[in-house]
């Protein structure tokens, strides 16, 4: 009995001693060693526990070294450039130069003054009344009395549809349709452009604002959508002017009107 007693008791004392060393072994925690970021959920957590938080300084990265900007002779070189050695010997800076990028020509959209209408001296033996065509001047003239002509600017045959004849006016019409002869929607589609087989007259319409048809020919001196053309060898054969120039003339002449183009 008394060798148990003495059991029990030296048992109670071990179980004492080692419940007084555990707490002597976590009385002074260590201190947890933490980023400095202090707002992560577990370190608020530890900051909560009774546990001494300590964090690292925040390091200062150094600010990145500017390269000194490089001079020759005093002046600036540009960074990165490379550099050539001249005939004489001494080192010069490399010079960038930029693309040169030619400039598409601006759209002309004016006429050079001298093909607008003005009356002139013009000695014909024509009479009052008679157009004259002038297509290696880019000129009409309606013959006037004492020795005088109304002359117009106009735009005629591109090379290779010139052409020179006497004609009538054989009709007139105000915003005519426009009906491409065959031959020219064929050729023209040959070059990548698709001509309508008919288009309803109109400020878009190619024969502008007035026609004046010549004989039984496809002729016509007519307006045009492109008033920068007057004074140019750029129709298939027809004689333009400005809207507002052929409706003066389309006004001043009739049916039956001769016309003389040379």
């Amino acid at each position: 009995m008394l060798k148990k007693s003495l059991l029990f008791a030296a048992g109670l004392l071990l179980a004492f001693d080692q419940s007084a060393l555990a707490n002597d072994r976590y009385q002074n925690r260590p201190p947890v060693m933490v980023s400095p970021s202090l707002s992560a959920p577990w370190v608020i957590q530890l900051q909560g526990s009774g546990r001494r938080v300590v964090t690292y300084p925040t390091r200062q990265m150094p600010a990145p070294r500017q390269q000194a900007q490089p001079y020759y002779r005093g002046l600036p070189v540009q960074a990165g450039a490379q550099r050539r050695r001249t005939l004489l010997g001494g080192d010069m800076p490399a010079q960038v130069q930029r693309a040169s990028v030619p400039r598409a020509a601006p759209m002309k959209t004016q006429i050079d003054p001298m093909y607008l209408p003005q009356v002139v001296n013009y000695e014909t033996k024509e009479k009052p009344g008679t157009i004259v065509i002038d297509t290696n001047n880019r000129f009409l003239y309606l013959v006037q009395a004492n020795g005088t002509a109304r002359r117009y600017g106009v735009g005629v045959g591109k090379p290779g549809f010139e052409w020179a004849g006497t004609h009538k006016i054989t009709r007139k019409a105000e915003w005519p349709d426009w009906t491409p002869p065959q031959e020219m929607i064929a050729r023209e589609a040959a070059k990548g452009h698709y001509l309508p087989a008919r288009m309803d007259g109109g400020p878009e319409n190619p024969l502008g604002a007035r026609a004046m048809y010549l004989g039984s020919t496809l002729y016509r001196i007519h307006g045009t959508n492109a008033p920068w053309t007057i004074g140019n060898g750029v129709s298939s054969g027809c004689i333009r002017m400005r809207n507002e120039d052929v409706t003066d003339l389309y006004e001043r002449v009739g049916v039956g009107t001769k016309v003389i183009v040379i």
